[in-house]
């Protein structure tokens, strides 16, 4: 069977027998879950079991970095289509359109052939979900390259078997706070936590992937074998309960990813990322996660971007400036309703100008992230 045409991942056939999976996004700096991405990975995953290769390397085209996650803009215009489905639809839209790359993931990884994936940049979110799907990880020794989950940075969830594999691999207690904190893992700590399987010099993880290869090696997750056992819920909750306890009720995806893990860990792994995929689809329709990433993501890049060529629209000085003038409990609606007032004369900007201007004022105050800053405040009536 021929291979499947590919533009956002190329295939290369060494002479020893096996195949390369090289991701690599034409016209991109950095490799990012696209929904044509997720297609084309779930193509490869379908064409695998019966193709004549013994095993996959799956490696990174860029020089920077492995994947840097979802296409945020494409997570944007699927909320739309949720919200503007009917509301006894949302769920299914929603559960429908994000499943596919969880799915390809668990096709790739019982697909009967090993897969390695080296790593000599950053993976995150979905690029570190894609690699925990591999039986076999090596990594640079580099500190700037590392392995992360971020999603609840912007509101979010890992829905691409994160909440799952990870403590499967690491432990409940060692993956928490990667999945709440955003917190990042090098090299070395990587290798020590047993998120990955070597750690090697730049120039050698190609080589060092195929030589696991090409060893022999069983093609199965420590999850499916045999004699696994998921986690008693009496083990789980004792990691869980502190965190819970301490969790903002404002900000739903902390709370939405210690459900995953509660309710997942003790399933058998298809389940629980349905469980995962569940969880998902009923936080991606709440607006934090759209406010969040509209502003911690998409607004501090933009800013960052005009901050580094001294572009800065500029009525964002100002309106940073009007807002710490009013600024004070923000648990208070009236502080909220005064910002609203202090900022109203600029509300009439582009709308790409306004994205900038709230985060400046969410990093410049401590607004609150989750309505998104005081222009999304006042375009939603979020309350």
């Amino acid at each position: 069977m021929s291979p499947p045409a590919l533009e956002q991942f190329r295939l290369e056939f060494p002479d020893n027998g096996l195949v390369h999976l090289i991701f690599d996004c034409p016209g991109r700096t950095m490799n990012v879950f696209s929904n044509a991405a997720i297609h084309e990975l779930g193509a490869f995953a379908a064409w695998l079991p019966d193709a004549d290769v013994a095993g996959v390397l799956l490696r990174s085209g860029k020089d920077n970095a492995f994947c840097a996650g979802a296409d945020l803009n494409e997570l944007g215009v699927a909320y739309d289509m949720i919200m503007q489905s009917p509301v006894r639809s949302r769920f299914d839209v929603a559960y429908d359109h994000f499943f596919p790359l969880s799915k390809a993931i668990r096709a790739l990884e019982t697909a009967g052939k090993p897969v390695a994936v080296a790593l000599c940049g950053l993976a995150l979110g979905g690029g570190c979900e894609l690699a925990l799907g591999g039986h076999y990880r090596v990594i640079v020794d580099d500190p700037r390259i590392g392995l992360g989950l971020p999603e609840a940075l912007v509101g979010l969830l890992p829905g691409a078997g994160g909440t799952q594999r990870l403590p499967r691999l690491i432990g409940v207690e060692a993956a928490l706070p990667i999945l709440l904190d955003g917190k990042r893992l090098g090299g070395a700590d990587a290798l020590a936590a047993g998120l990955v399987d070597e750690l090697c010099a730049a120039g050698q993880e190609v080589a060092r992937a195929e030589a696991w290869l090409l060893s022999g090696p069983e093609a199965v997750q420590p999850w499916d074998r045999p004699n696994w056992r998921p986690a008693r819920p009496e083990a789980i909750a004792p990691h869980i309960a502190p965190r819970r306890s301490a969790a903002d009720p404002r900000y739903p995806a902390p709370i939405a990813i210690l459900d995953c893990v509660e309710y997942g860990g003790p399933q058998r792994f298809d389940g629980a990322i349905r469980s995962e995929m569940a969880i998902f689809a009923q936080l991606i329709q709440r607006p934090e996660p759209r406010n969040m990433i509209q502003t911690l993501f998409l607004g501090k890049t933009d800013h960052d971007r005009h901050v580094r060529k001294d572009s800065l629209p500029g009525f964002v000085a100002k309106a940073v400036a009007a807002a710490q003038s009013v600024a004070g409990d923000f648990d208070d609606p009236a502080t909220l309703e005064l910002i609203s007032d202090a900022v109203a004369p600029w509300a009439d900007a582009p709308s790409d100008d306004l994205r900038i201007a709230d985060y400046a004022i969410v990093a410049a105050t401590g607004y609150p992230a989750f309505l998104g800053g005081p222009f999304a405040f006042r375009r939603s009536g979020f309350s």
